[in-house]
């Protein structure tokens, strides 16, 4: 046995899979107290249920590792329509929850989130559409139709609505571009160009008009497509004060929640805004609240350090893969999972807009462990053939 374990090691990355395992026991000792007084009698009911999608995840992780990723290549364009078909279906035939469609019911009570495969699908395809075009990103117009292969799936998964999930699409997008050769200047400016526009276009929605100079009077008025309560929570970013007992509730909680923690924090299981329930939606988009109440500074420090560890160590995998296909894999996961972490601790900290975005690997939910794990096992499939001689 030591002999077969021998023979497959230099297959395996160690240290990205040492890196998984305490991220994911992260995951489990942090919920154990984030949903501890979710379900009456059952302090540990979401800390079980976890446990299984990470253990089937694990799996499901382990089967992506044990292909070519290269084979990829011949099946994208189907795995592309499947995504797309699969966000029509969620359109005309999802369950819906609290204002939103975005689940897909299987069995009676169980459900799962086709807009987080959906990245993962989108990571893959859009390597492969890519890696066949590395050399015809200089000019403006090349940047057109790989846009338009990433924004079909994007403004699908919007309109559910799901404005968090679709700027994940975005900032996947813009890694890959990148990597994938694009002129830097040319799309660097293409990317300041839109920011600012889309910013300045939000700033003249949410400011009365009394306020603005009397030539852009006219343009507060332009639409936008945003819905009522995410203009709101914009505003609300700007002055979480200004309704306490509304959409402001949140991010004012978890403000005091992560505030109060200090260096230290309160201790397990000793937060007050956490345990009794004060910061709604703890154990999900807002888990990373109770780890800055119950643990503090260092607690929050400790699990950014884990997490920007395993990042640096994927971008070691991505350079030293293979391929471009590889590398633009990797890029795209390492895109997602940054872009994740510091959206979800920036609305908790207020210093991002609340979007309802879960944080990577450690957020209650199976639908985003299976994703995110699916997302390890293509990394660890890269780094298995890193060298052309190995298969």
């Amino acid at each position: 046995m030591a002999k077969g374990i021998r023979k497959w090691l230099p297959y395996v990355d160690v240290s990205l899979l040492c890196l998984l395992l305490l991220l994911l026991a992260a995951s489990l000792f942090v919920l154990s107290t984030a949903a501890y007084n979710l379900v009456p009698g059952d302090p540990y009911f979401y800390v079980k249920s976890h446990a299984v999608w990470m253990g089937t995840g694990l799996l499901l992780a382990l089967g992506v590792a044990c292909v070519d990723y290269k084979y990829t290549r011949h099946v994208y364009w189907g795995l592309y329509g499947f995504n797309v078909l699969m966000l029509l279906v969620v359109e005309f035939m999802g369950t819906a929850a609290r204002g939103s469609q975005r689940w897909l019911e299987v069995l009676d009570g169980i459900s799962f989130q086709p807009s987080e495969f959906a990245k993962i699908i989108v990571v893959v395809s859009l390597a492969c559409f890519l890696s066949k075009r590395s050399q015809n990103l200089r000019r403006y117009r090349d940047f057109v139709i790989p846009f338009l292969f990433v924004a079909f799936p994007m403004v699908l998964v919007f309109f559910q609505p799901d404005l968090g999930t679709s700027l994940v699409f975005l900032a996947i997008f813009v890694g890959m571009m990148f990597v994938a050769g694009a002129h830097p200047v040319k799309f660097g400016s293409l990317i300041a160009g839109a920011g600012a526009l889309g910013a300045m276009t939000v700033f003249l929605r949410v400011t009365p008009a009394e306020s603005l100079p009397a030539l852009l009077r006219p343009l507060a008025v332009l639409p936008l497509p945003l819905q009522e309560y995410q203009l709101n929570r914009i505003l609300v970013f700007l002055n979480p004060e200004r309704d306490l007992g509304g959409d402001g509730y949140q991010i004012m909680q978890s403000i005091w929640a992560i505030g109060s923690g200090g260096l230290w924090g309160k201790g397990y299981h000793m937060g007050t805004q956490g345990q009794l329930n004060f910061i709604p939606d703890h154990h999900t988009d807002f888990v990373f609240s109770v780890v800055g109440e119950e643990f503090g500074f260092l607690g929050t420090s400790i699990l950014l350090f884990l997490f920007c560890i395993f990042l640096l160590r994927c971008v070691s995998v991505a350079m030293k893969s293979r391929d471009l296909l590889g590398t633009l894999i990797v890029a795209g996961l390492v895109s997602m999972w940054a872009f994740q972490f510091f959206v979800n601790a920036g609305m908790a900290s207020g210093i991002m807009p609340v979007t309802g975005m879960p944080l990577p690997f450690i957020t209650s939910g199976g639908s985003s462990m299976w994703a995110n794990l699916i997302g390890v096992g293509l990394v660890f499939s890269v780094y298995a053939r890193r060298e052309r001689t190995m298969f």
